[in-house]
Order: structure tokens, then C-alpha cells, then sequence
């Protein structure tokens, strides 16, 4: 692996860090937060990150006792694989998927330690409440009224190139140790982003390798860096990711453990903008420049100014979908659009 150019890193910014309570206190501090920030040790008092502070081991048996008899998917690198999950030179992905009991995974992650081997071994994205009894329960954050999707991130050393996500995100660092380096969402033009529909994880990721950073094919990372921020988490600590945010992630020890919990403050059945993106491309991207110039300003008129002159010469109950949407409305609109898409 070539040496990290130190050069870029010097004055990165650090996350900052704030005090508080679990409970009302968090609650408080996530509240429309739209800024990143850590919380050294609000974790701490996790059953798991108490085994883990014992041993890699403690930990791993401590989640196998608690695992159901199901498949666990996981991600498996070739030897000397450093790491880094991302694409080979084929723009494929360097690692092989597949599933096993997590125990048998872990036997495998055990016999790699004892025989001195480097294996990337990573099981990303795991539901917690599926896959687990009584886990969640005893290790858990009070988010109050939000209602999170609960994930669980086991792994040896690895690298997950820089990505965003619509959801906000809590990110508890449970066992070893992990670095984020964060950028604002405007940052993605100097990230050098990679296929929407070809991604290791699901997600649009940047293609500059951090560890070794190509500035004559990627130079606008250098300002990127300039607006970048990264903070260390030890066990027990936590961090806020807020929506849209470009993280990368390392996994800083042998073994390694991250918690996290995904929910978003609009209602659950509105659409995903990823989706809307996606159909854009497909619907207005490759028409004619004069042609998008006029759906550009219907997207403005409709969707992102959307001032009250979009309805107000139509009467208040023919509004439709142009009116605030409800539960009901979107399922509608959701409705039509499944059979525009299946002509």
C-alpha cells in the first residue's frame, strides 16, 4: 500500500465534540441538527462494548450467543487484500459476497489471527432485530420518538470509500476503534464520484483512494480536504452523521464493531430521492439542451421553489398532488407511477 500523502491531512479540521445526556438530552442535540458532531462515551455503558474491551473474542462470542440461526451476509476479500472494499481495475468489485452462519464466519476471521494472516472479512449493514435476539435491547440509544433502522457493522481492517446517505445517521462505535472523515454534501463535484447504478454497497462512492490520493487525475480533492473534517471514535464514543453528509470509514484495528441507527424526520411514505434522481436520468438527462432547459424550470416552478403561485388559481380541493402531500396522496401518486414505469 503506498504511504498516505501526510501533506493533505495537515489542518484537517476535527468533528467537534459535545457533552450530553442520554435521553432528553440527545434528543435535543439531534433536533434539526444539520451539522456533524461526537459524543465521547455515550455508549460507554454497552454490555458489548464491555465485552469487547475484554477481548476481540469476548465480543465475537458475546454476538454469536446472541445470533440467530440464519444467514448473515458477508464480505470476504483474496489474500493480501488490504482492506479496501471498492473496484478492481475492471471497475468489478476486489472482494466476493457470500453468507454463513456468523459463527462459522467468525471461526474463520479466528483461524486467520492464529495463523498471523491479513484477511478483510466484513459484514456490513446487518438488521439487528432480524438477526439477533436481545441485542437491541441491551444495547440500545433512547432517539424518543424517532423510529431507526438498527444496523450492525463487524469486520477485521477495512477501508469504505467516501458515500452519503439520505437518512440521518448515529454511529456508535461498539468495539476497536474507527475513523470518519467527513465533507459537507456540496463537497460531491471534488469527491470524483463514482457509477450510480455500479457501487459497492448500494451507494455512489468517491474514487480517490485516501490512503494514496492521485491528485493529477483527482486535483480537486485537495479542496475537498480543505473542507473536510475527521474525528477518531474509541469504544463508547458516538457520532452524528446528518443526511447527505460524504463520510469515510476505517476500521482501525484486527477487529472491529459499529452500531448504528438510520431514521429520517420526513414521514416514511414519501419517495426517495435517489429514485427520483435515477429517473431523471432516464427521462431528461440525454434530451436535447433546449428541452431541458424548459424541464429545468418546470422542476423549479414545481418542486424546489414550489411557491403558493403553483395553486393558488385552483381551487383548494382539486389541488391534488400539488397540494401538500399526505399518506394518502403519495400512495396515489406512488400507484401512478409504478404503471407509468412498467409501460
Amino acid at each position: 500500500m503506498a504511504e498516505r500523502d501526510a501533506a493533505i491531512y495537515d489542518g484537517l479540521a476535527r468533528v467537534p465534540e459535545v457533552a450530553c445526556e442520554k435521553g432528553a438530552g440527545l434528543d435535543a442535540l439531534l433536533k434539526g441538527a444539520r451539522e456533524p458532531f461526537v459524543l465521547r462515551g455515550l455508549v460507554a455503558d454497552w454490555p458489548l462494548v464491555a465485552a469487547g474491551k475484554e477481548s476481540a473474542r469476548a465480543a465475537r462470542r458475546y454476538l454469536v450467543d446472541r445470533a440467530r440461526d440464519r444467514p448473515f451476509s458477508v464480505s470476504i476479500g483474496p489474500p493480501g487484500h488490504d482492506g479496501r472494499l471498492f473496484y478492481d481495475a475492471d471497475m468489478a468489485m476486489n472482494f466476493r459476497s457470500g453468507t454463513g452462519k456468523l459463527a462459522d464466519i467468525f471461526a474463520g476471521i479466528e483461524a486467520a489471527e492464529e495463523q498471523g494472516e491479513q484477511r478483510t472479512v466484513y459484514l456490513g449493514s446487518i438488521d439487528i432485530p432480524s438477526h439477533f435476539d436481545g441485542l437491541d435491547e441491551a444495547n440500545s440509544v433512547d432517539l424518543g420518538a424517532r423510529e431507526p433502522f438498527r444496523s450492525i457493522w463487524i469486520g477485521t481492517r477495512t477501508r469504505i470509500a467516501a458515500h452519503n446517505d439520505f437518512p440521518d445517521n448515529l454511529a456508535c462505535c461498539a468495539v476497536g476503534r474507527r475513523r470518519f472523515t467527513l465533507f459537507p454534501p456540496d463537497q460531491y463535484r471534488n469527491l470524483y464520484l463514482g457509477p450510480i447504478d455500479n457501487t459497492p454497497a448500494g451507494r455512489t462512492v468517491s474514487m480517490v483512494d485516501f490512503d494514496a490520493p492521485d491528485l493529477a487525475a483527482h486535483p480537486r480533492f485537495v479542496e475537498a480536504m480543505a473542507h473536510g473534517q475527521v474525528a477518531e471514535l474509541e469504544p463508547g464514543d458516538a457520532i452524528f452523521i446528518p443526511s447527505m453528509w460524504w463520510h469515510h470509514v476505517e476500521g482501525l484495528e484486527p477487529f472491529n464493531i459499529l452500531v448504528n441507527y438510520w431514521w429520517r424526520d420526513t414521514p416514511a411514505w414519501l419517495g426517495q430521492p435517489q429514485a427520483a434522481l435515477n429517473h431523471a436520468i432516464l427521462a431528461i438527462r440525454d434530451l436535447p439542451a433546449a428541452d431541458k432547459a424548459i424541464w429545468r424550470d418546470l422542476f423549479d416552478h414545481y418542486v424546489f421553489d414550489a411557491g403558493k403561485d403553483v395553486t393558488a388559481h385552483i381551487p383548494e380541493k382539486a389541488r391534488g398532488i400539488l397540494a401538500p402531500l399526505t399518506a394518502e396522496t403519495a400512495g396515489r401518486l406512488r400507484a401512478f407511477l409504478l404503471r407509468m414505469l412498467s409501460k
